[in-house]
């Protein structure tokens, strides 16, 4: 019996890449093409060839998407397939601080929410209220008003014949929300975030609702985020790892080796 062995054992199809993930062999080539992947070797006959490293490459990449997102995930393979460790960890500190302000937005939104119950007097009838009227409501001057608006926290909409600002009811409460977080001293850019999380999901009494679901996802993320680490890290320790993708080779500081050859 004769059995059939591969000439190159290390040596796989874009197919066998592919099959793993469930993913097409045209997705891996193209994750080759967009430098993703290491550049890959071509057989005589034009054929990509793939080795456990640009597997371990793949692997690393997909964990990168489920916690950085696409982008950022293709940013930081791109990044250290070109040997530029240092720019890739940048980005991946820059995707972590946007995590860690999630949380903290999170954290504003659940604690402006419960004082917001608890506290908020309905607003007076269903109409409007001009800028002075707010203003005195919540204590402020009306120029507080006005870069809260231009800060994106409040929407108010005007008069047709006077253009003056008229507050209705659901801006009187993303008012009132935007106060309790200044006192808290959350930042501005930080409170229009808030409250674009509240009109989405059409007031505070719907967001409360849905504050664990937005904790689930901010912790699936932050695992995935762990297991992305964790990929990327035996990818850059493969004894293989393409001379493209080492430090040394971008930087261009390698000396030649004076030992005789």
């Amino acid at each position: 019996m004769n059995a059939t062995k591969p000439s190159n054992a290390g040596v796989r199809r874009p197919a066998d890449l592919a099959r793993r993930h469930g993913l097409s062999a045209q997705t891996v080539r193209n994750y080759e093409r967009d430098g993703v992947l290491p550049p890959a070797e071509r057989a005589p006959n034009g054929y990509r060839r793939f080795t456990e490293t640009h597997a371990r490459a793949l692997h690393a990449y997909l964990a990168l998407i489920a916690g950085h997102g696409h982008a950022t995930g293709g940013e930081i393979m791109r990044a250290i397939n070109r040997g530029e460790i240092e720019t890739a960890l940048r980005v991946i500190d820059r995707s972590h601080a946007l995590l860690q302000r999630d949380r903290e937005t999170l954290n504003a939104v659940e604690e402006a929410v419960t004082l917001l119950t608890a506290t908020r007097q309905p607003a007076q009838g269903r109409g409007t209220v001009p800028i002075s009227a707010l203003a005195h409501r919540l204590g402020v001057r009306p120029a507080t008003l006005r870069k809260w608006e231009r800060a994106g926290i409040l929407q108010p909409a005007r008069e047709a014949a006077t253009g003056h600002r008229v507050y209705a009811p659901d801006d009187v409460r993303d008012a009132e929300l935007a106060h309790l977080l200044r006192r808290g001293g959350y930042r501005l850019d930080h409170i229009a975030a808030v409250l674009h999380r509240v009109r989405d999901a059409g007031g505070a009494g719907p967001l409360a609702a849905s504050l664990g679901q937005w904790r689930e996802r901010l912790t699936a993320r932050g695992r995935a985020m762990l297991t992305g680490a964790a990929r990327l890290a035996a990818y850059l320790d493969g004894d293989d790892l393409p001379i493209s993708a080492r430090p040394t080779a971008a930087a261009g500081r390698s000396e030649p080796d004076p030992r005789p050859r």
